[in-house]
């Protein structure tokens, strides 16, 4: 059975220019990807792809990449300083996101 989470997601912030929000890749599925006005919505939309895609591979009779990463949790703990877990917070809330969303964004684009 093969589980979206058993699966390595490359998650891009979109210019306004082509069209906002973001884009979700799978590095291992060649041709699957999705993508949503917030991270969430993107992420959500990505399970729907990946479903979609085993679904024509399985359908087609095309082998299914395993993922080259395994299962890895994607979980990242850390302590931070409380004014910045409150400062971080606070850009969430106005970006309309979770703490854990804003930050792996932050993260991912390298900030």
């Amino acid at each position: 059975m093969h589980k979206f989470e058993d699966y390595t997601i490359e998650i891009t912030p979109l210019t306004k220019e082509d069209g906002g929000g973001f884009l979700v890749t799978f590095p291992d599925l060649y041709g699957c990807m999705a993508d949503g006005e917030t991270m969430e919505e993107a992420i959500r939309e990505a399970k729907d792809a990946f479903n979609c895609w085993v679904e024509a591979c399985l359908q087609w009779g095309k082998d299914i990449p395993a993922p080259s990463f395994g299962n890895i949790s994607g979980r990242f703990v850390t302590c931070v300083p409380q004014s910045l877990h409150a400062r971080l917070t606070a850009r969430a809330k106005e970006e309309g996101v979770s703490l854990n969303t804003f930050v792996a964004a932050k993260l991912a684009e390298g900030v």
